[in-house]
């Protein structure tokens, strides 16, 4: 049987919290799943991921309940191809910025006719090698798509990318968004927040679940209140570095 995609059911009935997961290691990744995070991103654009470092996380974080989502470089469609031959069932597509870019991350998700991901179900770990018999007819169900708008062009498209059919989901990226509005690294500037906070209500009044990351307690909580529906709220990298640094200053002086 097609492994359920717990992730994109929750979607449509509970709000999950998150995880960004960047250390690019199957044993780091097993201890993040063992916190009970609702979901954790697996970061393929900015961390140091290929489809072997991703697949070896897969494996180590099958037996925990945490759902996995995973970011590619690219919307590259032969890299999803791999990604999804590999097991993945969520992806979070970056810098998404027209209707055509859109359309074209729902066909690579799909089979044909109604899609153009490339058959080859019997070297795939998704379909158990062809133990899943059926999982050609069944896979596109189980694929849940989500787009990340983070920039001008893609704010001005908005409205048009939410009409495409076959996205589950818009993540507004906060730092580069940040960037294109002339306040890089000031995600939390009120000018920032504003477009940020009319974005997520539109995506959500058109149908479609909204995401976001940040690390900041206060606008993470007023994410969820507004009814954000995935909310990624660490980083794993970063936490990393403030513990350790934490430590270290109790010992020593940090210059």
């Amino acid at each position: 049987m097609i492994p359920r995609n717990v992730f994109k059911d929750r979607l449509n009935t509970q709000q999950q919290i998150g995880v960004w997961v960047g250390l690019a290691d199957g044993y780091a990744a097993e201890i993040v799943a063992n916190v009970g995070f609702d979901w954790m991103l697996i970061d393929g654009e900015h961390a140091p991921n290929t489809i072997q470092t991703i697949l070896s996380q897969l494996q180590a974080v099958a037996a925990y309940s945490s759902q996995v989502v995973v970011r590619p470089v690219t919307g590259d469609v032969h890299l999803i191809k791999q990604l999804l031959d590999i097991g993945v069932q969520s992806l979070l597509i970056p810098m998404v910025e027209t209707v055509e870019q859109a359309q074209l991350m729902v066909k690579a998700t799909r089979y044909p006719p109604q899609g153009i991901r490339g058959v080859g179900a019997a070297l795939a770990r998704a379909s158990h090698w062809n133990r899943i018999s059926d999982y050609l007819d069944l896979a596109d169900r189980q694929i849940c798509l989500l787009l990340q708008v983070e920039s001008k062009r893609g704010l001005d498209n908005l409205s048009e990318i939410l009409k495409v059919e076959g996205v589950d989901g818009v993540f507004i990226g906060p730092g580069d968004l940040s960037a294109a509005l002339g306040y890089r690294g000031q995600p939390q500037h009120p000018e920032v927040q504003a477009v940020i906070n009319a974005s997520l209500m539109q995506i959500r009044q058109a149908g479609k679940a909204a995401g976001i990351l940040t690390v900041d307690q206060t606008l993470a909580r007023h994410y969820l209140d507004m009814g954000t529906e995935f909310v990624a709220v660490a980083v794993d990298t970063r936490m990393l570095m403030q513990s350790l640094t934490q430590c270290l200053s109790q010992y020593k002086s940090l210059e």
